[in-house]
């Protein structure tokens, strides 16, 4: 396409606006891949570090749920930190989180100490939650025209994390012998410092502060049956993706295979949750996100289904892959939901607001994966999955249902 020479006013704010974005959206690209290995190395090690050090199996999972909390309780203050001093001083009290994380949980394995693993796994929720904004911070750096292909890029960065983080845990778990997995966490703080320092380069815009005060209450917006629908789906979602993908680790190993086995089978999860992401905003705008989200929650109960077929890790293995999908379609395409019910003015709040509903809820499902499995095992679990995801599918269908009368009236 030709370029016009001459720019008018707008568009010469608009160049120094974005006069960094493709500077920022590669730094945040890295970033995403070297961050989300953070959620990866806990994921695959927390529930068995917690079985190892904790006084009683059914605590097992109590470092993931308390994880998942630092990410509930810490994506409003995110947020609100972004909100007040700009993104980037948000990044760098996420990236400190991160580096916590990994030499607490390292002294925790060495101390043997259950409960300092808890306060690390806090930290590290708290780094996910920082980490969670990078998708919306290339947003906010590229012209409205851009804006797919930045999302698309940053999500991208999954999948590398997706391979970073199983890899981080096979090579590093035995390198500080006989403490297991310390290495690998120390390694985990290396690389939360090696994502800040790429994070200190990106330059964005400090936000409007007029946007705080403008818009609707929340509560007001959290009413709306389109709202409270999007973010069911949200919760149901990212829900059963932490229930089953924090309880595979440990039924694997219960169930006789490998720590490097368990470790592929979480590599090949996060890839399949991220490397949809180049093509799922274009099936959002073709077919709507209505219909991604329940392809998203289809695939889920296909999931479900083929870990109820078998415990060969094939079945371990295919299971957390269509688990990975379903969950990128699902809570991508939920996400967009929620984007509809809320005005420009009102983003920061409704987006932290909707987060703090979704990593709530999803405290709760991990720990109960945890008793669950060593009291009833991995068929129960499986079984338990249906249930929230019958009630959001019904929910969503009520919603399409419901809108296709309003636009035929």
């Amino acid at each position: 396409m030709p370029h016009n020479d001459a720019l008018s006013s707008t568009d010469s704010d608009s160049h120094d606006l974005y006069a960094n974005s493709k500077s920022n959206v590669a730094r945040l690209t890295i970033a995403q891949a070297l961050s989300g290995a953070n959620a990866v190395v806990v994921y695959a090690t927390g529930a068995i570090v917690g079985n190892m050090l904790s006084p009683s199996q059914a605590l097992a999972t109590l470092p993931i749920t308390i994880f998942v909390i630092g990410m509930a309780a810490c994506s409003l203050p995110a947020g609100a930190i972004a909100q007040r001093y700009g993104r980037r001083t948000a990044f760098m009290v996420g990236t400190g989180c991160g580096i916590l994380v990994g030499l607490l949980s390292a002294l925790a394995v060495v101390q043997g100490l259950f409960w300092l693993f808890c306060v690390a796994t806090f930290f590290g929720g708290a780094y996910a939650a920082v980490v969670l904004s990078f998708r919306f911070a290339a947003a906010d750096c590229v012209p409205m025209s851009q804006r797919p292909r930045a999302l698309s890029l940053v999500m991208a960065g999954g999948i590398v994390a997706g391979v970073i983080g199983p890899q981080l845990v096979t090579y590093t778990m035995n390198l500080w012998a006989p403490y297991t997995f310390a290495g690998t966490f120390m390694g985990q703080a290396a690389v939360a410092a090696l994502s800040a320092a790429i994070l200190v380069g990106v330059r964005l815009p400090k936000p409007a502060e007029e946007e705080a005060a403008n818009g609707r209450p929340i509560r007001e917006i959290a009413q709306q049956p389109e709202f409270l629908t999007a973010a069911g789906c949200g919760v149901v979602s990212y829900l059963l993706m932490n229930f089953l993908m924090t309880s595979a680790p440990l039924a694997m190993r219960m169930c006789g295979h490998s720590q490097e086995s368990s470790n592929l089978g979480i590599q090949w999860h996060v890839i399949a949750m991220y490397a949809p992401s180049f093509f799922t905003g274009g099936l959002i705008t073709r077919f709507g996100a209505h219909r991604v989200v329940m392809a998203g929650l289809l695939l889920t109960g296909l999931s479900v289904i083929v870990g109820l077929m078998g415990v060969d890790i094939t079945h371990f293995w295919l299971t957390l892959i269509l688990l990975g999908v379903g969950w990128n379609f699902g809570f991508i395409g939920a996400s967009a939901l929620v984007l509809e019910c809320h005005r420009p003015e009102e983003k920061n709040r409704v987006q932290s607001f909707n987060d703090f509903i979704v990593f709530g809820a999803v405290a709760f499902g991990s720990f109960l994966s945890g008793g669950l499995l060593t009291a009833y095992g991995w068929n129960t679990v499986l079984w338990l999955s249906f249930v929230p995801l019958a009630l959001a599918i019904l929910a969503l269908a009520r919603m399409v249902v419901k809108r296709g009368h309003r636009l035929t009236v």
